[in-house]
């Protein structure tokens, strides 16, 4: 359970070195021990994997991953092909099919979206099978604080999107009036109505992007 980017792994290696950390590492290997933990070890820094800290345009935030059985595979709101587009994924599409006119996708691997630079990371990186939020305050809210901080840092203009109100609490860590902040409700069941729909975060993020000329994301998944 290493990052493999070199990039981000230098930039977050003090934070591997702290004593919270490895208290974190040695909780982590009894859990997965001696319980189910999503996404496989192999998956839990996808997200810095996949989208290099010099290649970052957009930070989705995430709270902790899927905890249903082959969902969770390192990046927030996605799951590999083959597995059912969890609820919050479905209203993610449906507003990017009213915004936008993608046509919904047949699966719900996001990996093209990380791949174009869109950073989807979560707060909490693993979590117990069938047991939300059972990883919470054991040391990842400060390495991925550390991260978003690190992404506050940059020279270049980003889109950070805050869904939600674990998410919007991330809003004070985002300093840089250089970075476009949009923040909208959850797009859960529960609460995608109530200001999630119509938020419009895609194209004001690829507006923003063309506007700091940077070339846009491609949302739709085929």
């Amino acid at each position: 359970m290493n990052i493999t980017n070199t990039n981000w792994h230098n930039m977050l290696k003090e934070e591997l070195n702290k004593q919270y950390y490895i208290e974190l590492k040695q909780f982590l290997n009894k859990e997965y021990a001696s319980k189910v933990i999503y996404p496989p070890q192999k998956d839990v820094f996808r997200a810095f994997d996949l989208t290099d800290y010099n290649h970052v345009k957009v930070v989705i935030i995430g709270q902790d991953p899927y905890h249903g059985f082959g969902q969770a595979h390192g990046l927030s709101f996605s799951v590999k092909v083959g597995v059912s587009i969890p609820r919050s994924l479905k209203n993610i599409y449906k507003e990017l099919k009213n915004t936008l006119g993608c046509k919904i996708a047949p699966h719900g691997n996001l990996t093209k979206w990380a791949q174009q630079g869109v950073l989807l990371l979560n707060s909490v990186l693993t979590v117990e099978a069938g047991n939300p939020n059972s990883h919470r305050n054991r040391g990842w809210e400060k390495l991925t604080n550390k991260a978003i901080e690190l992404l506050n840092e940059k020279e270049q203009p980003l889109v950070f999107m805050l869904w939600g109100n674990n998410a919007r609490k991330k809003s004070c860590l985002i300093t840089n009036k250089k970075h476009l902040v949009l923040q909208a409700a959850h797009p859960s069941p529960l609460s995608a109505s109530r200001g999630f729909f119509g938020c419009n975060h895609f194209k004001l993020a690829n507006d923003f992007l063309i506007n700091n000329n940077k070339s846009s994301i491609d949302w739709c998944i085929t």
